[in-house]
C-alpha cells in the first residue's frame, strides 16, 4: 500500500497542469447564441463633497491599497444592475465618458458563451480524478481545485479585466467597444492584469467600480499603463507580499503552528493571498498561473493567451446580436424576506473565495447559512427579519459586495454551463 502523496505549494507545477488540460482545446465550437435583448438599470454614484472617489472606495483605498493616492484611482460614475441571458442577476460599473454600459453586459454574455463552450470542450469532467501528484498541486497552490472551476474563474476574471479597463476608454484613442476590446488584447492589458496586479486588487476594485492605472498612447498608438502606474502596482504587490509573510512568519515561528493551521487561523488576514503570496519562496513575485507558457507535447500552450483571443473573438461576435437597454421604468421593491429561510443574490460573487468569505460574514452575525451557490450567486440563510435582512446587505455591502433582493425567473431554455 503506498503512502499518499504530499502536497506541496508548487506553482509552476499547478500552471503546467492548467496547460496541459488545455493543450487539446479549451474551448469546443459551439452554434452561436440566439439574438438577446438585455435590459439594465443604472444609478448614479455619490463621491464624497469635494473628492472623486466614494466613501467606500476612499475607505477600500485607505486600508489595502497602500502607497496608492486617491488620484491615481478613476471611479466609475454609474452602477448598473441586470438579469443575463441565463437568468441570472449581475452588478457593473461604468465611466459615463469611457465604454459605456454595453461594455459590461455583453462581456457577461460572452463569459457565459465561453463558459458553455468550456463544459463542451471535452475536459475531464467536474470532479474527475487527476492524478495525485497533480490534484496535490492544484490543492496545495490554488484557491478553487477543480480543473473546471478554475477555467470558469479564469474566463469571467477576463470580463471583469476588460469591463475595469473601460473605466478609462476615453484615455484611448480606441472608438466603440469591440475596437476597444481588440486594444486591450493587442496592446497586453490581459497579460499586464495577470502579472503585474494581484488577485485580490482587481476583483475588489472591480467591485467597487475603481481602476488604479492610466494609459499612455504611444507612437505606434497603441496604449500601455503610464510608468506611475506601474510603479504604485510594483509597491502595492510589494506590500501586499511583506504583509502575508509577515503573518505567516508569526503564525509559523513565533506560534508554532504548520503551514494548514496557519491559514486556517488566518484566514481573515491573509484572505485571497494566503495561498498566493504568504507560501512564495524568497524574492519571488508571483504572476497568474494562466500567464506562463508550456511545451505541451512539442508545442507551446498559453492557457492565459488561449483564453484572452477566444474571449475578444466571441465578444465581438455578441457585439451584433445583443440589444442591450436602459430600462427608465420605476423600480418596484424587492420581495424581502418570504419565511424563515431568506433568499438573496449577490452578483459579484465570482469564485470559491467569495463563497467562504460571504459564509464566514453570516456566520459571524450568528446567521446560519443554508446554502450559498456560486454558479446562480443565490444566498439562502436564516435572516429571519427585516431588519436583520438590512444590517446583512450593509455588511455586504462594507465587504465590496453589492447584495440584490431577488431576480427575475429563469429564461426558457437558458443554462449556466
Amino acid at each position: 500500500m503506498g503512502s499518499p502523496t504530499v502536497q506541496h505549494y508548487d506553482r509552476r507545477a499547478a500552471s503546467r497542469v492548467l496547460a496541459r488540460l488545455a493543450a487539446p482545446g479549451l474551448f469546443a465550437a459551439t452554434e452561436p447564441p440566439p439574438p438577446a435583448r438585455i435590459t439594465f438599470r443604472a444609478t448614479s454614484l455619490q463621491p464624497e463633497p469635494g473628492a472623486a472617489l466614494t466613501q467606500s472606495q476612499r475607505m477600500y483605498l485607505e486600508r489595502f491599497m497602500r502607497p496608492c493616492r486617491p488620484d491615481q484611482v478613476t471611479s466609475a460614475t454609474h452602477r448598473l444592475t441586470w438579469t443575463d441571458s441565463a437568468g441570472i442577476p449581475n452588478t457593473g460599473y461604468f465611466h459615463s465618458a469611457g465604454a459605456g454600459p454595453e461594455l459590461a453586459v455583453i462581456a457577461r454574455e460572452t463569459v457565459l458563451a465561453l463558459w458553455y463552450s468550456l463544459a463542451a470542450s471535452g475536459l475531464p469532467a467536474r470532479g474527475a480524478v487527476l492524478p495525485a501528484h497533480e490534484h496535490g498541486a492544484l490543492c496545495a497552490t490554488t484557491t478553487d481545485h477543480d480543473p473546471h472551476e478554475i477555467f470558469r474563474v479564469g474566463i469571467e476574471a477576463a470580463g471583469r479585466a476588460l469591463v475595469q479597463h473601460g473605466l478609462i476608454a476615453a484615455d484611448t484613442p480606441y472608438r466603440g467597444i469591440v475596437e476597444f476590446a481588440t486594444g486591450m488584447r493587442d496592446c497586453g492589458v490581459f497579460t499586464a492584469v495577470a502579472t503585474r496586479w494581484f488577485w485580490e486588487l482587481q476583483a475588489s476594485t472591480f467591485r467597487r467600480g475603481m481602476i488604479p492605472v492610466r494609459f499612455a498612447t504611444q507612437a505606434d498608438g497603441t496604449v500601455r499603463y503610464t510608468a506611475d502606474s506601474i510603479a504604485v502596482l510594483r509597491a502595492m504587490k510589494d506590500a501586499t507580499i511583506a504583509d502575508a509573510r509577515a503573518v505567516m512568519l508569526r503564525a509559523t515561528g513565533e506560534e508554532g503552528l504548520e503551514i494548514e493551521a496557519a491559514v486556517a487561523k488566518y484566514h481573515d488576514d491573509l484572505d485571497l493571498i494566503s495561498r498566493q503570496y504568504a507560501l512564495l519562496p524568497a524574492d519571488t513575485r508571483p504572476t497568474c498561473l494562466a500567464a506562463t507558457q508550456h511545451d505541451i507535447d512539442g508545442a507551446g500552450v498559453h492557457v492565459l493567451a488561449t483564453v484572452a483571443d477566444r474571449f475578444v473573438e466571441t465578444f465581438a461576435a455578441l457585439t451584433g446580436s445583443v440589444e442591450v437597454v436602459e430600462d427608465l421604468t420605476e423600480e418596484q421593491p424587492g420581495t424581502g424576506p418570504t419565511g424563515e429561510d431568506d433568499v438573496f443574490f449577490v452578483p459579484d460573487m465570482s469564485c470559491r473565495h467569495c463563497v467562504r468569505t460571504i459564509t464566514a460574514l453570516l456566520e459571524s452575525m450568528e446567521i446560519a447559512v443554508v446554502e450559498v451557490d456560486l454558479e446562480s450567486k443565490r444566498v439562502v440563510a436564516r435572516i429571519r427579519s427585516p431588519r436583520n435582512r438590512f444590517r446583512v446587505f450593509e455588511a455586504l455591502r462594507d465587504g465590496g459586495y453589492n447584495p440584490v433582493d431577488d431576480v427575475p425567473a429563469q429564461v426558457p431554455g437558458a443554462s449556466v454551463g
